[in-house]
């Protein structure tokens, strides 16, 4: 006795194409995952890698400000250094306050020191205070150390 319908046995010719469309599916699965696993792996490799770069850029960025700022106004350039003190004391309160920050501990109650003096230096500018070159050289002098003790911060 035969059955009315062939493919409605298992393992009929529908049977074999279910499984056969499935180990197809299958293997374009496993292709697609060994092209895109090692893609993945080398974007997020890479975008540590930029975060890593970002965050020393911000400290040489904080760094330079302050040089500009004391250079500026020890050529009698007080306006200039006022505004590049301000960027820097701007950009200093948020590394500082940031919860993610490259700074240490100790780090940061060293530049809070330097924050501590932000309107006394700010008023110093604001009136062309020939005194305020040297505040500023020294304070770069004091800060350079902070700022250089961040992992991946070139020493020099």
């Amino acid at each position: 006795m035969k059955p009315a319908n062939p493919a409605a046995v298992p393992g009929g010719r529908e049977g074999v194409r279910v499984r056969r469309a499935s180990l197809y599916l299958a293997a374009l699965a496993v292709a697609f995952l060994m092209g895109f696993v090692p893609m993945w792996l080398q974007a997020r490799m890479q975008l540590s890698e930029t975060r890593a770069l970002q965050a020393q850029l911000n400290v040489m960025r904080l760094e330079n400000t302050l040089a500009a700022a004391a250079l500026l106004a020890g050529r009698g350039q007080y306006e200039p250094a006022r505004d590049a003190m301000t960027r820097f004391y701007s950009d200093l309160r948020v590394q500082v306050d940031h919860p993610n920050s490259l700074f240490g501990p100790e780090q940061k109650e060293g530049l809070r020191v330097a924050l501590s003096g932000r309107d006394e230096v700010i008023t110093l500018l604001a009136r062309s205070d020939p005194a305020s070159a040297d505040r500023l050289a020294a304070l770069y002098v004091t800060q350079r150390p902070l700022l250089r003790q961040v992992p991946g911060t070139p020493p020099n």
